[in-house]
């Protein structure tokens, strides 16, 4: 383990007491200290994109990737560190450059709110402009860090400058991918993230004792005004899981968001791989806004799966799972690089398709209800230069902002899909039939990179109901495919967002759910969970009358896991219907660990369907979708 990276202990712990006091902020020492705020407001609001390294953009990492790297990662967790103990006031503080997501509502730069909307942070949700308004929120978010990054190395004893500078030239944001599976041994959730919130650190002064900077987020000075809601305004730092619920003297329960975020791993992950081979259209894959129409087969989005990341890392309650105070937690950025990923991937997929002109579901800082957004919306507060902001057409290609991803860079398009398979298909029936000797006609151009992508696959464990491909027993060919054929099976949920007054979830089990609503999370027969982020306080969004979300709860590899088992005898209609209709219950619950009543849920609807689905003859290729097919309502 590198010496930079030393934990205070190896495993998650349960509690951490609400108001420990942390060791802090790393000691520079007192001149170099004042040499560092002086040279402080070198920091821009002009989002520029960082400089290339030898004509190359670097890539931003995995962080378990990072964490491997000895200078890097110091160079990461101090910057960290920097930017979470700079002052509040200033606009390149944690505090604001997170607060431009929701709370407190902040006007940044000077870029003015429109009538109504001074108390709503400046992201774009059920928008179109979902995934390209956080392109340059991430390049801004990077670029503080690089500076401080910039300083930081600067000050290395003279036989360590060259080392630590070179790493800080290629520094990059990490992402965490919370759909790939690892050893059986290792969380989703990383140990840096949810391990003990102080760790040690060899900066330019030493090894020293600091607080975690990913373990969560300190208030200096917390106001209680900017989270008028209880018990959020006694918290003086960002929680997750937060136990007991609704106290002030709360503690974050990193272990139980570990254990949900493994529970809920094969259903993250059949999500990816079905909105990557199923969501060609770059408005359905794009945003969760529900859009009546004759297919029920693109109820998903990268919006949808985003916002389930959300509740589930937050443990229900925690500040990740709040929309307007969900920013200032670390593994925010974590999560949104990795969603950033995501997007650039499925542009190699599809790069034909892109934003065109929708109405504004929701507010924000600078947008009404009913204004038209479209590829020439200004991205606000996010400035090009001194006058103009960035637009969707200008951050279409990520390379604007000089960074990469390793999924991507130099990769063809069948590069790009035969990863998909490999890291995002082992819940899936087609992973089933490209193991069989059908599958094998592989041509001698991708054969390198295939063995190179198979390679870097992990079993993991099949948790509660799922079936995994290459941990599992498999049923037979039979009982799942007709000829190269076989069935997705999803329910489609759609909901009014602001239904509940805030965030909730919506949980799906095979047979009874168990009497506790905390427990929904991690429940032995959860199928899965569709997470919806919402606020409707102080600082919540206010939307057009009756728009709804969409989202889905993927079905296929718990009963996959149901037909290995016996438990039914095949995926096809006629066995799988009415052993659904005898078995599938849901359960809604709300942030504060109490159930909600379906009845009270405004909006709601539940409808099982299937598609027949072509297996892929090659991991170079896509699944191919069939129309989807309606069954039954499960609640209407």
């Amino acid at each position: 383990m590198p010496f930079c990276y030393i934990l205070a202990g190896a495993l998650f712990i349960s509690t951490v007491l609400a108001d420990v006091i942390h060791p802090g902020r790393y000691d520079y020492g007192f001149n170099v200290d004042l040499r560092l705020q002086k040279r402080e407001p070198l920091q821009s609001p002009i989002v520029t994109g960082l400089p290339r390294v030898n004509g190359s953009s670097p890539l931003r990492r995995d962080i378990r990737d990072l964490a491997k790297d000895e200078d890097g990662w110091t160079l990461y967790i101090l910057a960290l560190n920097w930017m979470q103990y700079t002052d509040q006031d200033s606009p390149f503080s944690w505090y604001q450059i997170t607060g431009i997501h929701g709370a407190p509502g902040l006007t940044w730069h000077d870029v003015s709110p429109t009538a109504g909307n001074e108390h709503s942070g400046y992201c774009t949700h059920v928008s179109i402009l979902f995934p390209t308004w956080h392109r340059p929120y991430l390049a801004l978010y990077e670029q503080v860090l690089y500076n401080i990054v910039q300083y930081i190395a600067s000050y290395y004893p003279l036989e360590l400058h060259d080392r630590f500078q070179k790493a800080a030239d290629n520094f990059r944001v990490p992402y965490w991918d919370w759909a790939a599976a690892h050893p059986d041994e290792e969380s989703s959730l990383p140990r840096a993230v949810g391990g003990p919130p102080t760790l040690d650190i060899a900066g330019p002064n030493g090894v020293q004792t600091i607080s975690n900077p990913l373990f969560s987020y300190v208030f200096r000075p917390f106001n209680g005004s900017t989270f008028p809601d209880y018990p959020y305004n006694t918290w003086r730092e960002t929680k997750r899981a937060p136990r007991p619920v609704n106290s002030p003297n709360a503690t974050s329960n990193n272990s139980f968001v570990a254990q949900a975020l493994d529970t809920h791993l094969p259903s993250f992950q059949q999500r990816l791989y079905n909105l990557f081979t199923n969501y060609p259209n770059y408005t359905n894959f794009s945003n969760e806004a529900w859009i009546p129409s004759d297919n029920n087969g693109t109820y998903d989005s990268l919006e949808s799966i985003h916002d389930s990341i959300h509740t589930v890392g937050g443990g229900v309650y925690g500040h990740l799972a709040i929309i307007a105070y969900s920013g200032f937690d670390p593994l925010f950025w974590l999560h949104h690089a990795n969603v950033d990923r995501i997007f650039a991937m499925w542009q190699v997929l599809y790069n034909n398709t892109y934003v065109v002109p929708q109405p504004a579901v929701y507010s924000s800082h600078t947008t009404s209800p009913g204004q038209t957004e479209d590829s020439q919306t200004a991205l606000t507060p996010f400035f090009s230069n001194e006058t103009h902001f960035w637009t969707s057409d200008e951050v279409r290609d990520l390379e604007v902002f000089n960074y990469t991803y390793g999924d991507i860079a130099n990769k063809s398009r069948a590069d790009v899909v035969a990863l998909i398979h490999s890291r995002y298909g082992n819940f899936t029936p087609a992973s089933m039939f490209l193991n069989t000797g059908r599958a094998r006609r592989r041509s001698n151009r991708h054969a390198g990179h295939l063995s190179q992508h198979t390679s870097q696959v992990r079993p993991h464990r099949a948790n509660g109901l799922s079936w995994n491909s290459q941990t599992s027993t498999h049923p037979p060919l039979s009982a799942v495919f007709r000829g190269n054929k076989y069935r997705e099976w999803i329910a489609n949920v759609r909901v009014s967002k602001q239904a509940m007054g805030g965030s909730f979830s919506i949980h799906l089990f095979l047979g009874e759910a168990p009497s506790d609503p905390t427990s929904w999370l991690v429940a032995s027969n959860l199928i899965g969970t569709l997470g919806v982020l919402a606020h409707r306080g102080k600082h919540g969004m206010h939307g057009m009358p009756g728009r709804k979300v969409a989202g889905t709860i993927p079905m296929t590899s718990a009963l996959m896991q149901m037909a290995s088992l016996g438990e039914v005898s095949s995926l096809h209609v006629e066995d799988i219907v009415p052993f659904l209709k005898d078995n599938l219950e849901f359960r809604i619950s709300l942030t504060d660990g109490t159930a909600a009543d379906p009845r009270d849920v405004d909006g709601l609807g539940i409808s099982i369907i299937s598609s027949a689905v072509t297996a892929p003859d090659s991991e170079t290729k896509l699944a191919e979708w069939g129309e989807a097919e309606s069954h039954f309502d499960l609640f209407v």
